[in-house]
């Protein structure tokens, strides 16, 4: 400290002294931490009334890494030799992931899942919080975790009420890169016909209670949650669902889907939202203009743009249907009558889907930007990095917690799993 006497410091002495306050305040409150853990400990096992079958095997020490630091804590062990398993009652009492407690496991599943590595995260705990936590074992406690989380996600939990003036259901699919074990068979759009990444879907939810002064829809704040699988779409569809179901889709007055044309969502908006009113996403509706005047007409026509611009205005005037008419009898009798034909195919499977002047007139999206956006930042940012290859469990894993965090639903995730670990000391076998 005498340093700091005289002279003013430098701003390294200034960091120094930061660092050792900090030091010195963390060593006391992780061992107030340790002591109340340790009371409550005693008090857990004290409680606790063995399983059938269980046996008392004493007494064993942990040592527990919290916010603050470390310190070892006692508690009761027991084992159940028909099961060949063991059991710290306190453990789940104090919703312990492995040796650490509910409020670090939370904060290493917050940054495992967010930074763009493991061993980013590493470095930013240690920087940030004085947390030493090594990558490897932050993967851990991410796959650990992060396998309850898509079990949560894929609840089938109490339909919620939805008073918004619409509620909104959108999904998109990207690619991820997972090793070539996982690819093994599978085909893609590699030059040798093989896949280099695997389909994941991402489905969101959102709320639309107002509109602006112009009549444009206004998506209500943080309203939106989402949910992902690597699943096939018949799979992945009632997973969505079931998210709708819990905002509130029996209860809402108007539910819109959104996507963007592709078959698989179009069936799976006919097989698990047979009463919400689908809407393709216009602006995939505007690239697949400019694919049907590419035929039509070629790419680089002088008319190519003014065309592509003619689409886009009468697209917005519930015109599609007169489009695709005027757009058949152009090619009829010429070379590029087939091409143009093939891709006016888009248009004809989704006319009912592309009516944006009514939809506009009822005030609602006719974009889905929303998932679209998701898809970058939920998946994307994390997973389709340079160098990255995945497991399908590690890629679903962190998809997981990363829909937990983007849509603001950690608290309920972690409730929910200081819950199921309380449940591991119920003496009921159907709790079990």
């Amino acid at each position: 400290m005498t340093h700091f006497q005289g002279q003013p410091p430098s701003g390294a002495l200034v960091q120094e002294l930061e660092l050792l306050v900090r030091t010195a305040v963390f060593k006391s409150a992780s061992a107030l931490v340790g002591a109340l853990l340790q009371q409550a400990a005693d008090r857990s096992d004290a409680a606790y009334h063995a399983k059938p079958g269980e046996r008392r095997q004493g007494r064993a020490v942990l040592q527990v890494q919290c916010l603050f630091g470390t310190f070892p804590i006692q508690r009761d062990y027991y084992y159940h030799a028909g099961k060949k398993q063991g059991h710290y009652p306190a453990d789940a009492a104090l919703g312990l992931e492995g040796g650490y407690t509910p409020a670090l496991a939370r904060l290493i599943c917050l940054e495992g899942a967010d930074e763009s590595g493991f061993e980013k995260a590493e470095r930013h705990l240690a920087e940030t919080g004085g947390i030493a936590v090594s990558a490897r074992q932050i993967q851990r406690v991410v796959q650990r975790v992060g396998a309850a989380a898509q079990t949560w996600q894929a609840r089938t939990g109490q339909p919620g009420a939805c008073d918004a003036e619409v509620l909104y259901v959108s999904a998109d699919g990207t690619g991820v890169p997972l090793r070539r074990a996982e690819l093994a068979g599978r085909k893609g759009k590699q030059p040798d016909g093989t896949a280099k990444t695997r389909q994941v879907y991402l489905g969101c939810v959102f709320t639309q209670h107002e509109r602006d002064e112009h009549g444009h829809p206004v998506r209500d704040h943080q309203s939106t949650t989402y949910v992902s699988s690597l699943k096939p779409i018949g799979q992945f569809g009632p997973l969505l669902r079931q998210e709708a179901i819990r905002r509130g889709l029996g209860s809402a007055a108007k539910v819109v889907l959104l996507i963007d044309g592709a078959a698989g969502l179009e069936g799976m908006g006919e097989d698990c939202f047979k009463d919400a009113v689908q809407i393709v996403d216009y602006y995939h509706a505007l690239e697949h203009a400019g694919v049907v005047l590419e035929a039509l007409l070629g790419k680089h026509h002088p008319d190519f743009k003014k065309q592509r611009s003619r689409w886009a205005k009468r697209l917005l005037r519930d015109k599609v249907q007169s489009l695709v008419a005027e757009t058949r009898r152009a090619a009829t009798g010429t070379p590029q009558a087939e091409a143009v034909e093939k891709a006016l195919g888009y248009f004809d499977r989704n006319l009912a889907r592309m009516q944006y002047g009514t939809f506009r007139q009822n005030g609602w999206f006719i974009g889905s930007g929303v998932v679209e956006a998701g898809c970058k930042t939920v998946i994307g940012a994390r997973c389709k990095q340079s160098g990255m290859f995945w497991s399908e469990a590690g890629a679903e894993n962190i998809l997981a917690l990363r829909c937990l965090h983007a849509g603001q639903r950690h608290d309920d995730f972690w409730k929910h799993r200081l819950n199921q670990h309380a449940k591991r000391n119920d003496p009921l076998a159907l709790s079990e």
